[in-house]
């Protein structure tokens, strides 16, 4: 996870990018990530834990009927959630993370460990579903990386 954190804070200081990230599932888990270096204020500007759904409207700008239509865990929400964040906080990225780390709130159609993010620039954006396994903990781990990974083949074109 090192690695990877390095890698994006270096690339987003050297190319002069900002970031900002609205978490729900991940409870700030990826905003953590990103501020691991010293000298991550010059990119990383907002980070946004946005748990219940009426955050998500009142914070976020999602509406109500998007989330009643799709469910708070859709692509739609996330990649919402990831353009509202950085239009909110005039970052050139934005990244948005929604999910059940459970164990409890999965359904058939939306197990436990169902996580959607996106990452959202200006001109490029990428919006996936995973299904991740293992404990609420490491559901949580597991999203907060995947959003990195995301970041970084978003930032590395």
């Amino acid at each position: 996870m090192e690695a990877i954190a390095k890698h994006i804070h270096n690339t987003l200081i050297k190319k002069r990018l900002t970031v900002a990230v609205a978490e729900s599932c991940t409870a700030g888990l990826a905003c953590s990530l990103l501020a691991e270096l010293s000298g991550s204020s010059k990119f990383l500007l907002l980070g946004v834990v946005a748990y219940s759904n009426k955050a998500k409207e009142k914070i976020l700008g999602i509406p109500a009927s998007l989330i009643a239509k799709n469910g708070a865990v859709s692509k739609e929400v996330a990649a919402r959630m990831a353009e509202n964040i950085r239009t909110l906080a005039g970052a050139d990225i934005g990244i948005g993370i929604t999910g059940i780390a459970g164990p409890t709130g999965g359904t058939k159609e939306k197990p436990v460990g169902t996580v959607c993010i996106a990452v959202a620039a200006k001109d490029k954006d990428i919006c996936q579903i995973y299904r991740f396994k293992g404990t609420r903990s490491r559901v949580r781990q597991a999203s907060a990386l995947k959003s990195l990974k995301l970041l970084q083949k978003i930032i590395s074109k």
